[in-house]
């Protein structure tokens, strides 16, 4: 018997390539194939009181987290889905509820198909997602693929968040400021402003998407402008697999639990993360989304969060008058020193050998200062 084991045990380290080792607890199981029925039946997370704030007061939250369509056909199915999470939220009192990025088209999308889906701001997707959010009396961050008429009159497409009032108003159609990597330089253009704070049951909100939610400088220029909750759409991996099989080599770092509870206790606020679980792949290559979507309150305390690879939709009500000063002597807001932040500004500065030019940004682009160039080897500006 233990022979039969011993070689059992050989003949499984064999079949196993030296590059994979363990599977890490943050790689999603493969929607079509291996993931129980159960984690495609949403899970419910609650943190509420008997009934939802009011105005003024704060605001209930709800983030949806799943496994949503990408690719042709994705759009009709995302959208039932979508609509189908709203009810439900309705029943829970939820007064805002946020989707992941690029959740109606899916985020994973060659080029051409990317452009052919993106829709004007006033198309059927954002006028569909009006009529619901006054339906239903909630607000919406819907994030989708959005085209706009550029100033020589051609297109530009945008990754973009629809926020709509329980109204049905079109708030704004925010579009993504900060593109991560060349995929993203490739498929969009470069948004030109933050987004707006804006009212939801009286309660100042904003937004950021995705990679946004790393830069400390986009958190704290919210704060400073009075959110008191940013919400922050987003597609994080964990691990992508390559078509000979094989996983990056490095995971994503889990920005839910490094950087969202940091940032909500820098800035006083409560910050939410709305990731997608599950996969998506594009030519051989997956995406295995971390999921992990979180609400996190102004101490840097998780209120409610998710796992990596369960549907989920978290429920929170994000009260500030329930948190008290962490320290009566601390307050990062008032305690700044502008005088000393110059740096931050810089068109220039020096963490790599030569120093590094920061682009400037024309009609959604990535322009170089004249005369000034990418330090060789560093990824060439693009846009869409």
């Amino acid at each position: 018997m233990k022979r039969f084991l011993l070689a059992l045990g050989l003949a499984m380290v064999l079949a196993s390539p030296a590059w994979a080792g363990p599977v890490p607890d943050c790689c999603s199981p493969r929607y079509d194939r291996t993931v129980m029925h159960s984690y495609r039946q949403i899970m419910f997370k609650m943190s509420v009181y008997d009934q939802p704030p009011m105005a003024g007061q704060g605001v209930r939250l709800g983030v949806y987290q799943a496994q949503g369509a990408y690719g042709e056909g994705s759009i009709a199915k995302n959208m039932a889905r979508l609509e189908e999470a709203v009810k439900q939220a309705a029943q829970r009192g939820v007064q805002l509820l946020s989707f992941p990025e690029l959740y109606v088209n899916g985020y994973t999308m060659s080029i051409p198909l990317a452009h052919s889906e993106a829709e004007f701001a006033d198309g059927p997707i954002v006028t569909k997602c009006r009529a619901i959010a006054k339906k239903y009396k909630m607000a919406l961050l819907v994030p989708y693929d959005e085209k706009t008429k550029g100033k020589d009159g051609k297109p530009m497409y945008f990754d973009s968040i629809a926020v709509i009032a329980a109204d049905g108003e079109l708030v704004a159609s925010y579009k993504k400021t900060h593109l991560w990597g060349r995929d993203e330089r490739a498929h969009w253009s470069f948004g030109d402003k933050l987004c707006p704070v804006f009212m939801v049951n009286g309660f100042p909100v904003s937004v950021l998407n995705c990679y946004e939610c790393e830069f400390p400088e986009l958190t704290r220029i919210l704060a400073l402008k009075g959110a008191k909750l940013v919400v922050g759409p987003t597609a994080a991996d964990c691990y992508a697999t390559q078509p000979d099989g094989k996983r990056s080599a490095v995971p994503y770092p889990d920005i839910s639990r490094l950087l969202i509870p940091a940032y909500a206790y820098a800035n006083n606020i409560f910050f939410a993360y709305s990731n997608h679980c599950g996969y998506e792949s594009l030519k051989g290559v997956e995406w295995h989304y971390r999921g992990n979507s979180i609400i996190c309150g102004p101490h840097g305390d998780v209120i409610v969060a998710a796992n990596h690879q369960q549907d989920t939709m978290l429920i929170a009500d994000v009260i500030p008058a329930y948190y008290g000063a962490s320290h009566p002597e601390s307050d990062y807001l008032k305690d700044r020193r502008p005088d000393l932040y110059k740096e931050l500004v810089a068109p220039k500065c020096d963490f790599v050998p030569g120093g590094w030019v920061y682009p400037q940004y024309k009609d959604g682009k990535e322009v170089m200062p004249k005369g000034e160039k990418l330090p060789k080897g560093e990824r060439p500006t693009k846009g869409n």
